[in-house]
């Protein structure tokens, strides 16, 4: 079946964040949103059907998750990524960020150290701050257009002593896909200095042709037993407003530990359409994943070209992974106020501000490219326009 990403949905007035925020948050209406991460693709019409099916039923009581939906999403990661998952393994989270939030609360103490690799998806920051514990970043670095991690830092800071460490897996935002020899030094580092990862693989399934993810976990026991993995199909297939993600954890240890906070702030229970739309979309879901994934490329294709005849100043970090692209706009000379009224004001966009992604952030802008591509062109024309009337 051919499915249609051309299509355009009339989003506002649907309290969407990305569309219906815009003043709150831009201080206009009159912007094109290109920001929050969720895409302007309907959901796959199997997965509509599944909830609707459901919601035919009058009763909407209290369910639990059956033996099905674990060995439905284990099938799913090992059909897609090759790793293989006991449906034991499997622990449910409303969210990725609140699985991060409760996994520093669950491993770690007041004052515990814990990394992050900025720049990087800014609730990393706040999951380990707001619980008291030690934030220190590993900033990536940019060589030649690539980031790469500072792996002597890295293992400095280790050295003295972490408790955790948040693992951006593929990242966010800079798109990078972690390859087999940066994974195998990373777990080899976190199993000298025994320091647990909490990998954040949101992203996974959005990985473009040429690339391949690899979970950490993926790479033998003994990293396996200090990685907690979180993956969900809420980016895959457009599902966020669900709430519904799931945590993998080998170690039973962990798991029981995980499972303790879980119990203790009552979240486990999930919804009945979340979980329904999650054994839709991994029961059913290749193929229309499969040309999202031709679609995303081609969008970024479409932008890459446009900037290099229209916005050739523009430095574009290669997209291995995910639908958002990372922007640098420094030849603007403008500081990150400036350049955020600029992108604002001029261009009429709605894009993240990469100061809000921490150290190496500024300067950058973050563009999703999950929609239309009619609209993604308007965007780029939008931006064309501005730079050109101040250069």
């Amino acid at each position: 079946m051919k499915y249609d990403f051309d299509r355009l949905i009339d989003r506002r007035g649907t309290d969407s964040v990305k569309y219906d925020l815009l003043r709150p948050v831009f201080g206009s209406d009159d912007l094109l949103p290109l920001w929050v991460a969720d895409m302007d693709f309907e959901v796959p019409p199997f997965v509509n059907e599944a909830i609707l099916r459901r919601a035919a039923h009058p009763v909407y009581g209290y369910t639990y998750r059956p033996k099905r939906f674990y060995r439905v999403v284990a099938e799913w990661i090992k059909r897609r990524h090759g790793w293989d998952v006991k449906p034991g393994m499997i622990n449910f989270s409303p969210g990725v960020v609140p699985a991060l939030n409760m996994c520093v609360m669950a491993f770690t103490e007041p004052g515990d150290r814990v990394v992050v690799q900025p720049p990087v998806y800014f609730p990393f920051f706040s999951a380990v701050t707001n619980h008291r514990r030690t934030l220190l970043y590993n900033q990536l670095v940019e060589h030649e257009g690539i980031y790469e991690i500072d792996f002597d830092q890295l293992e400095a800071q280790f050295r003295k002593g972490v408790k955790l460490y948040l693992l951006c897996h593929p990242h966010n935002p800079v798109g990078r896909v972690w390859r087999k020899h940066e994974l195998e030094r990373l777990a080899e580092l976190c199993i000298r200095y025994r320091v647990l990862v909490i990998s954040d693989e949101i992203h996974s399934d959005l990985v473009l042709p040429g690339y391949k993810h690899i979970p950490l976990a993926s790479l033998g026991k003994e990293v396996a037993d200090m990685t907690i993995t979180c993956v969900a199909p809420s980016k895959t297939f457009n599902l966020a407003g669900l709430y519904t993600s799931l945590v993998i954890i080998p170690n039973e240890k962990l798991k029981k530990d995980y499972d303790r906070i879980l119990d203790a702030i009552h979240v486990g229970g999930g919804n009945i359409f979340g979980m329904v739309a999650m054994e839709a979309a991994y029961s059913h879901g290749d193929e229309w994943l499969d040309q999202l994934i031709r679609y995303l490329e081609h969008n970024y294709r479409t932008l890459c070209d446009h900037c290099k005849t229209a916005l050739p100043q523009i430095n574009i970090s290669p997209l291995e992974a995910t639908y958002l692209v990372w922007l640098d706009m420094s030849f603007l000379g403008l500081d990150d106020k400036a350049l955020r009224k600029f992108v604002i004001e001029k261009a009429r966009l709605g894009l993240n501000d990469g100061p809000m992604f921490g150290p190496g952030g500024s300067s950058h802008q973050r563009m999703n490219i999950a929609t239309p591509k009619s609209i993604l062109v308007e965007g780029i024309s939008r931006l064309s326009d501005a730079v050109s009337s101040v250069i």
